[in-house]
């Protein structure tokens, strides 16, 4: 069968961002897929303008010309471009037999524009014209179906991670737990008093935060693995320590947040808010801990026993390996395939 992978050529490196699309190249390219790049300004503006349209007029029709015996296409979506993603659904149904397929990194009327009703119609129609959805989780799929999504999904469950770096073999335990994101986003820092190490690491530091937090410093995708070196990764979003806010906050209800699978192929457990989408996958593992507040977290770490944090850390390094091989993504394509 011949399968192509569609995705936005990103060349951001401090970003995370694109790490989760890079990777899905990389795994998708070993399991026999050809990649096809697209290459546009994502900003508004002339420029950007003209690319989109001699992309959508000179690039795609060259392409489906020149490759004919393509069997399935699958888009990395969103590719931040209505206008190109609807033009590239149209011309391979018009010009080629192959079936079409979605990598859902993002649903954008559950993040962007929760509260635009036209907004969340046409991306819900755009996704029913596809022949079937690689979706994040069992809760994303169910809100698709409410939202009247009525082509097959395959859940991914969680991100792989390409995670070349040693694992982190801490056999210790004090507890102690990182935190990775942009920092101007974790608004929470501020306002959590905790006993235990805190390390975090991103762009946009504070300089100060409460005590026991310590910044760790920015570094690319590929190099921060190198340098969680503690207990636990943290998982949590908005502005206060009670419970997860916001629109991040809230779309963790529905994603699988990145960061998880970069603390697990590091083989850091993980603490997670109880209400994210991933807290079942993370407990049902045995993988870490889901909490309902931080203000619980000093108390947890203090009953765990040097036993039971060893097994979560063994549990961590065993999945480590599978997110490292792009298991959950040969699974989920061949399914969704299939």
């Amino acid at each position: 069968m011949n399968k192509v992978l569609i995705s936005l050529s990103d060349k951001k490196s401090n970003d995370a961002g694109p790490k989760a699309k890079r990777d899905i190249e990389k795994f998708l390219l070993e399991d026999g897929f050809k990649l096809w790049k697209l290459n546009f300004k994502l900003e508004t503006g002339m420029i950007s303008r003209f690319q989109k349209l001699f992309v959508k007029f000179s690039v795609i029709p060259r392409y489906l010309r020149k490759n004919k015996d393509i069997d399935a296409f699958f888009i990395q979506y969103p590719l931040y471009s209505t206008y190109l993603t609807e033009s590239l659904i149209e011309q391979i149904r018009n010009k080629t037999n192959a079936k079409l397929y979605f990598i859902i990194h993002d649903i954008e009327s559950l993040r962007l524009f929760v509260n635009d009703d036209s907004y969340k119609k046409s991306e819900i129609e755009m996704f029913n014209k596809t022949d079937g959805l690689v979706v994040h989780n069992d809760k994303m799929k169910t809100w698709l179906l409410n939202q009247g999504v009525k082509v097959p999904m395959e859940s991914l469950e969680i991100f792989d991670y390409d995670n070349p770096e040693p694992l982190v073999n801490n056999s210790g335990y004090e507890g102690s737990v990182c935190f990775a994101g942009n920092l101007a986003k974790a608004e929470f820092l501020d306002k959590l008093q905790i006993n235990h190490l805190l390390k975090v690491f991103g762009p946009n530091n504070k300089n100060v935060y409460p005590k026991n937090i310590e910044y760790g410093g920015q570094y690319t995708p590929e190099q921060l693995p190198r340098e969680l070196k503690q207990n636990f990764g943290l998982v949590w979003d908005g502005d206060t320590i009670t419970s997860c806010t916001g629109v991040f906050g809230e779309y963790m209800k529905y994603n699988n947040p990145h960061k998880v699978s970069l603390y697990l192929s590091s083989g850091l457990p993980v603490i997670i808010w109880k209400k994210a989408a991933l807290a079942e996958f993370i407990e049902s593992d045995n993988l870490g801990i889901a909490i309902d507040s931080l203000n619980d977290v000093d108390e947890i770490l203090n009953k765990l026993s040097l036993e039971e944090y060893r097994q979560k850390k063994e549990n961590a390094m065993k999945m480590a390996a599978k997110l490292r091989s792009g298991f959950y993504i040969k699974k989920a394509v061949s399914k969704v395939i299939n």
